[in-house]
């Protein structure tokens, strides 16, 4: 099966959301939620993350993970990682009781797509805001793609992971799964970074997202993932975009919708003038509906 039809496939029984004049959505790609361990990439950003998280649930937004949540390769025990980050999943679980939560899965996360998994994996937690067991989102489905569409014309975003565009991350996912798990992550202590990886081999990146970039234009589609955590709203070029990750040094980047607008963002510990520390949005670039879809 080539990348072409392996993206393709993703959209064959995706659910479509309304997107509409009042949509609100933001998307978010590449938290690998880790077990706590030295190895664990989002525990350095995950106060960012839950601040970014409290002020789109507030404010009413649509939560959309867009694949590699967890990370699943380096770690077997998902209700360990869901232990660790406590207070991320409590959150979660509020986008979720509110209908507001939408899950798609990435090659890290790919056991995700089993059925039943979100019933034996997500039933219930134990809260430590509550000191008690509650339910967590154990009917949750988890998506290969997801397709954002107006019904008042054709209009469309497509949302899917964009592994799909590397032939070792998904075709042959259950051997990169194994030598990253044995082998790249030991040698992860040393300093050796994981040739598998499209986000740490820029060689793979740039031809992933080149892949991404000719089927966008070849459909005539605006297509938005995340996978080589590389941040792209390009206001000239809108066939691919990319939501980058929460992986970043120090800072981590998502994309909203809002006001009929697409807004890719950055959230950071920034400085006040009394040399106090505070969490920062900045938008990065953005984009109205009417240059989206013109």
């Amino acid at each position: 099966m080539s990348y072409e039809s392996r993206i393709s496939h993703a959209f064959d029984n995706a659910p479509v959301l309304p997107l509409h004049k009042g949509s609100r959505y933001v998307i978010i790609s590449d938290c690998h939620r880790g077990s706590g361990n030295a190895n664990d990439n989002f525990l350095k950003n995950e106060n960012l993350y839950f601040t970014a998280l409290a002020h789109y649930y507030e404010r009413g937004f649509t939560y959309i993970e867009l694949g590699d949540g967890d990370e699943l390769w380096e770690n077997r025990n998902m209700r360990q990682i869901i232990d660790i980050h406590n207070n991320t999943f409590h959150l979660l679980s509020c986008f979720y009781q509110k209908n507001r939560l939408y899950m798609i899965y990435g090659n890290h996360d790919m056991v995700k797509k089993k059925r039943g998994y979100g019933k034996n994996m997500y039933s219930s937690y134990y809260c430590t805001n509550t000191l008690c067991t509650q339910p967590l989102f154990p009917d949750l489905t988890f998506y290969e793609g997801i397709i954002l569409e107006s019904p008042y014309d054709s209009s469309r975003l497509f949302l899917t992971h964009g592994h799909q565009a590397d032939f070792l991350n998904s075709t042959c996912w259950k051997l990169a799964r194994f030598l990253v798990r044995y082998l790249w992550k030991p040698l992860e202590h040393f300093g050796v970074l994981d040739p598998t990886n499209a986000a740490k081999n820029y060689v793979r990146k740039d031809k992933v997202e080149q892949r991404l970039d000719n089927y966008a234009k070849a459909k005539n589609l605006h297509l938005i993932t995340g996978h080589t955590h590389r941040p792209r709203l390009n206001t000239e070029d809108l066939f691919y975009i990319n939501t980058g990750s929460c992986v970043h040094p120090y800072n981590i980047t998502c994309l909203e919708i809002e006001n009929q607008m697409l807004t890719l963002v950055k959230w950071n510990i920034s400085v006040k003038k009394d040399r106090t520390l505070y969490v920062a949005r900045e938008v990065l670039s953005s984009c109205s509906f009417l240059q989206l879809f013109m």
